[in-house]
């Protein structure tokens, strides 16, 4: 006979191996061959590729002048290494063998391999014969798009490929389409010269910056991760938090961010946290499908969260014109955002349903470890602070050898760090089974894993202070990691005396190894995945399909910006079913940016370029969450046992809070840090904003301090609108801006703050249309120079004409061709701030008076309309 707590531990006992198989399928590949030559194949190729990467990103080639590859030669050896995986590690169909490698794969192994590798090998005689394709050039290039759309088949599902092979048709048979739609067509030599013999195709800009940056971002998550810092977070989340109330789905959130600061899938954050977390929401009174959407909201939530944005951040900065710090800076405030209120989130859930956190090892109050932890954390940054101040000074005394003294500094720094944590006890991986689980304390879990942060500073300092390239800083924070990864076992049993240190270290060699092979193969669909995407940015370039779908959107939308707006954003969901982020940004990014900036720029909104490709990309990673296709909630679903359907539907309820953010940025640039002139403007601005997105979440979830009613709910909606989009009611009143001739636009654009933004009025026929429209913009400004000389680093070169100034060109893909303009148009107006206008913050009265109100009338009703308590029959009087 069963007894019940055994049945009970049977139904919180996660399917692991369905949620790990999906990981497999998804991510590396769900091949596991039996004979050893495969094996080794699946070792090897991946090890080689990393190795690939770390030489080509390194700034030993230059140096020793050998093994110098070209960004086009990196690109082809690149998808090479991809192409040769994606059939050795995919299976072809679910009937497929999983234990042997067919005969079939190893020959599209070699001949999709072979086919990029054609760019490498022949490069000098194509750059010779430029639009003049010879027979072989276009065999090759009509067999490479078959086998990456076959390679993207295999690893990404069937969504990308079908839009894919949906703009190839258009391509071909532009003549025979409508009137709106027809084009004169593309032949196939011209075909396969667009799509694979030149750089505006599947070799453009997504796979070179797959090639360039994202591989090695990926690369050190799969280390880090390795080294044992997923376990650390997920430790020192429910440590901090776990005893709170419904305290495993505040872990899971935190846990789940921390994790998503270091990696590239939805899919594989769910599986790597929510083994753990799922069962243990369960345990403690979530239902099965909220255990899973709650997962699945903070694991989709790491995708948003710099500094890796699922890989976009570095796309982003590609496609927008602007540095990746840039990128990172716009991006932080949402993205916390949005995490913030997902506690808030659970928070209410747990009120709802008067739930109780876990049992804790110590008897330390919460406060008491949140301070340790504080502190332990404080004392590592204020060491970061300290080798950064101390780096100037090296560079005095030591000269040409600062950087080997920095470099003895950050070792001392390890070596000090990792002796501190040899006091503690390894971290050992939690059984989520267990029904005897104990929150372990702060004070003992914090210092395990202070020294994971040594290669994350390295990283952001490579990138936030020194300001070198995203590659660079890539390699320089993997480079530490990998020492990390093979010093950190031999070292902690030294100061142990444990002995057996050359044992130790061959366990840490094969971490290394472990973690080179699984980052080249997490690599695998984001490689196929920004090459696929090559085909759809081809077609619009061979084409001109863009302007169509302007077209298309402005007559659906009759101009409405936010008609146009919903209606993009539901585009953007759909083509992003099925797609993994990186894909889905770069096919949003080619077709839905450029209608969002001419809509938007028509109406008069100065939106900012890297807004709109923010907006696009959050709305495209809805489509992780949403069914039928959502594959973080399948994964969810897997581990929770609960309806997948249901379980996204829920998810994507939790996921409204984000979905806000991005029509709220995109007429709020403040949010993005933009327009922003001081720290107490950030702190009002931020403070404000997150009221306002607590408010959302009390309408979403009909709850605040107690039950809300219809009205209250009204009332906080319109609160949180306020303290959102503070301007918007403010210009009801005095508008902010006032205007001023064109012709001072030079003395303006000098006078901006660095990196501020100049508001223009533009007017003019369009060169392609020759339709006469007038738009509003905003030019981003650089660093500080005269006028004209930032008004050229934009792309913008400018004559005095009258009250006006004539725009005399326009920089080849610059943001100022990307936001419209073009030559013989003329700014006639430029937009300032009035100094008589009454400051927009003002607007956060009557909206905090407004919360106020509604706050003290539930205040009133709260023992008798109280969450997960029986509710009166009348009301008191």
């Amino acid at each position: 006979m069963t007894h019940d707590s055994d049945t009970k531990g049977q139904e919180d006992r996660p399917d692991l191996s369905a949620a790990t198989q999906l990981v497999a399928e998804a991510d590396t590949g769900g091949r596991k061959p039996d004979d050893g030559f495969s094996r080794w194949l699946l070792l090897l190729v991946p090890l080689a590729w990393s190795l690939f990467q770390l030489w080509y990103a390194s700034p030993l080639p230059y140096s020793l002048r050998i093994g110098v590859f070209n960004a086009g030669e990196a690109r082809a050896i690149h998808l090479a290494f991809a192409l040769i995986l994606v059939f050795t590690a995919y299976p072809a169909l679910k009937s497929s063998p999983r234990h042997k490698i067919p005969v079939q794969d190893w020959l599209l192994a070699l001949l999709g391999a072979g086919c990029s590798l054609y760019l490498f090998v022949f490069q000098d005689a194509l750059a010779a014969r430029p639009g003049l394709p010879t027979t072989l050039d276009v065999v090759v290039g009509i067999a490479g798009v078959v086998f990456l759309l076959e390679a993207a088949r295999r690893s990404l599902g069937l969504a990308l490929p079908i839009v894919a092979m949906l703009f190839l048709v258009y391509a071909f048979f532009g003549p025979y389409m409508p009137d709106l739609f027809a084009h004169r067509g593309a032949s196939i030599p011209r075909a396969a010269t667009q799509y694979w013999l030149t750089t505006e195709g599947v070799f453009g800009v997504a796979l070179g910056v797959s090639t360039s940056f994202v591989f090695l971002f990926v690369l050190f998550g799969s280390l880090l991760e390795k080294a044992g810092a997923g376990n650390y977070f997920i430790k020192v989340a429910f440590a901090l938090l776990g005893h709170f109330r419904g305290g495993p789905a505040k872990a899971a959130v935190l846990g789940s961010g921390a994790t998503g600061l270091i990696s590239g899938s939805s899919v594989a954050n769910v599986v790597t946290t929510g083994t753990f977390t799922i069962p243990l929401m369960k345990r403690v009174g979530y239902p099965p499908v909220k255990a899973g959407a709650i997962e699945v909201s903070a694991s989709v939530n790491g995708q948003i969260m710099p500094p890796v944005m699922g890989a976009a951040a570095f796309l982003i900065a590609e496609y927008v014109g602007i540095s990746y710090s840039q990128v990172v800076q716009h991006a932080i405030i949402p993205a916390l955002l949005t995490y913030i209120s997902l506690f808030y989130v659970v928070d209410i859930e747990a009120r709802k349903a008067n739930l109780k956190g876990l049992p804790r090892e110590s008897h330390r109050s919460g406060l008491m470890s949140a301070a340790l932890f504080g502190m332990t954390a404080a004392g590592f940054v204020i060491f970061c602070w300290l080798i950064g101040v101390g780096l100037g000074w090296t560079r005095d005394v030591f000269g040409a050898g600062a950087s080997w003294a920095a470099g003895l500094g950050a070792l001392a720094i390890y070596v000090g760090s990792v002796a501190i944590r040899s006091r503690f006890p390894d971290l050992e991986l939690d059984d989520p089974s267990n029904p005897d689980v104990v929150l372990p304390d702060t004070a003992k879990v914090a210092p395990t894993g202070i020294h994971y942060l040594m290669p994350v500073f390295i990283l952001v300092w490579c990138l936030m202070v020194e300001e070198l390239s995203p590659g660079l800083s890539a390699f320089y924070g993997t480079t530490a990691l990998i020492f990390l990864v093979v010093t950190q076992k031999p070292l902690i049993a030294l100061f142990r005396g444990a002995g057996n240190l050359a044992g130790q270290f061959r366990d840490g060699l094969n971490d290394l190894l472990d973690g080179l092979v699984t980052g080249a193969r997490n690599m695998i669909g984001i490689a196929i995945a920004t090459a696929a995407a090559g085909i759809i940015v081809g077609t619009v370039s061979l084409t001109g399909v863009g302007l169509v779908l302007t077209e298309i959107v402005i007559a659906i939308s009759a101009g409405n910006l936010i008609i146009m707006l919903l209606l993009t954003a539901l585009i953007c969901m759909i083509l992003g079913l099925g797609m993994p982020t990186t894909a889905n940004y770069v096919v949003v990014a080619t077709l839905i940016a450029p209608v969002i900036v001419d809509v938007a720029t028509l109406n008069g909104v100065a939106v900012a370029l890297v807004a709109v490709h923010l907006y696009v990309f959050y709305f495209g990673l809805m489509a992780d969450v949403t069914p039928p296709v959502g594959l973080a909630s399948f994964a969810a679903s897997a581990i929770s046992r609960a309806d997948p359907v249901k379980t996204g539907v829920q998810a994507f309820r939790y996921e409204m809070r984000t979905a806000i953010l991005p029509l709220l940025f995109i007429f709020n640039h403040q949010l993005l840090l933009i327009g922003i002139d001081n720290w107490f403007q950030l702190v009002l601005i931020v403070g404000a904003a997150l009221i306002g997105m607590f408010m959302f979440v009390s309408v979403t979830q009909q709850i605040f301090i107690t039950r809300s009613r219809i009205w209250e709910s009204a009332m906080l909606l319109v609160a949180a609108a306020m303290l959102f989009q503070p301007g918007w009611f403010m210009d009801k009143i005095v508008p902010e801006y006032t205007s001023v001739p064109g012709n001072q636009v030079l003395e303006l654009a000098e006078q901006v703050p660095e990196d501020g933004f100049l508001r223009v009025e533009v007017s003019g026929a369009d060169i392609i249309t020759g339709i006469e429209e007038t738009r509003v913009m905003r030019l981003p400004m650089g660093e500080p120079a005269s006028g004209a000389e930032r008004l050229a680093a934009v792309g913008v070169q400018v004559t005095p004409v009258g009250d006006a100034v004539q725009v005399l060109g326009t920089g080849f893909g610059s943001q100022a061709e990307r936001l419209g303009i073009s030559a013989g148009q003329t700014i006639s107006r430029v937009f300032v701030r009035d100094p008589n206008s009454p400051a927009n913050e003002l607007t956060y009265i009557p909206a905090l008076l407004l919360i106020g109100l509604v706050a003290a009338l539930q205040w009133r009703r709260r023992n008798w309309d109280q969450p997960g308590m029986p509710k009166r029959q009348t009301q008191p009087a």
